[in-house]
């Protein structure tokens, strides 16, 4: 009976290793903390008023900081009718990646609306998903809205 050469019995030691090693898993928790950044996004949907269904839509920037707090501005159009609004507000993360956003909207310092979002974070958390929960005039009438937010991070450790 032969025996193998220590060379073989090395090498066939590694590959037995690396056929049986995986990566450690990552738990994925979110964090205030780990999802702070700048973010662009997108928004599209509806509001439904008396006077029926209006669609949506706008672009811009929020900035999310580690204490949980937002701001940011926002283009938008509603039923064709153009406006530049900035936000601020509070988000709120779980260690599952979901959260809630309160945001109150301004357009040349005066409050438009209020807009509470659930959260998603999402691709390791570079992008946000979003639906609104419910979207609040100043004068406290509730609309329904079907409005959903897809947002990306503008800068991240790699650029």
């Amino acid at each position: 009976m032969k025996f193998f050469p220590k060379r073989s019995l090395v090498g066939l030691f590694l590959l037995f290793w690396a056929a049986t090693w995986t990566a450690p898993a990552h738990a994925g928790q979110c964090s205030l903390a780990g999802v702070a950044g700048k973010y662009g996004f997108t928004l599209n949907g509806v509001v439904i008023t008396p006077g029926g269904p209006v669609p949506i839509a706008a672009v811009g920037k929020a900035v999310l900081d580690a204490a949980g707090n937002s701001s940011g501005t926002e283009a938008r159009s509603v039923g064709g009718g153009y406006a530049d609004e900035t936000f601020t507000g509070t988000y709120t993360v779980n260690a599952d990646c979901t959260g809630t956003a309160t945001l109150q909207f301004f357009e040349s310092g005066n409050p438009v609306r209020t807009s509470v979002l659930s959260i998603v974070f999402d691709n390791n958390p570079r992008e946000i998903r979003m639906v609104q929960k419910s979207l609040t005039l100043p004068n406290n009438v509730v609309l329904p809205a079907i409005i959903t937010v897809e947002a990306r991070r503008m800068f991240t450790d790699e650029d």
